[in-house]
């Protein structure tokens, strides 16, 4: 596996956390690009940092959200913003180092989230669409 920072996926999680995730501490979430896994089936993971670690270094909870290069990149935007909202759905609001699993983490829920980003991101540029 090589991993690289993904900037542009950082620019949307960032945008997404502040309008609908105000707990996730944006400073402490990194965004990667993963190329070479031969994990089947898997887009993105959220990876945290454990207390047991953070005790041992002595720093603040950090979460790491991989999007595997070669099934992330090839889907349609729409869908790759559901995945980032569900990699950051993941991430609790004690945001300790700990994981929301998937009996909330869902598709239903995930279209929920999806909706009311749509809905308060075009609340935040009133014009878009308009101008289109």
């Amino acid at each position: 596996m090589r991993y690289e920072h993904a900037p542009d996926l950082q620019a949307i999680a960032d945008e997404i956390s502040k309008l609908l995730f105000p707990h996730i501490r944006t400073w402490r979430v990194k965004c990667f690009r993963g190329y070479g896994s031969s994990s089947r089936g898997t887009i993105a993971r959220c990876h945290a940092l454990g207390k047991l670690m953070q005790k041992a270094l002595e720093t603040p909870p950090v979460y790491a959200l991989e999007f595997l290069s070669e099934r992330f990149d090839k889907m349609p935007e729409e869908e790759k913003i559901k995945v980032i909202i569900h990699e950051l759905m993941h991430i609790p609001k004690a945001f300790g180092g700990g994981f929301k699993h998937h009996d909330f983490v869902t598709d239903r829920n995930v279209n929920i989230f999806y909706k009311e980003y749509q809905k308060r991101k075009n609340q935040k540029n009133p014009l878009v669409g308009f101008l289109g």
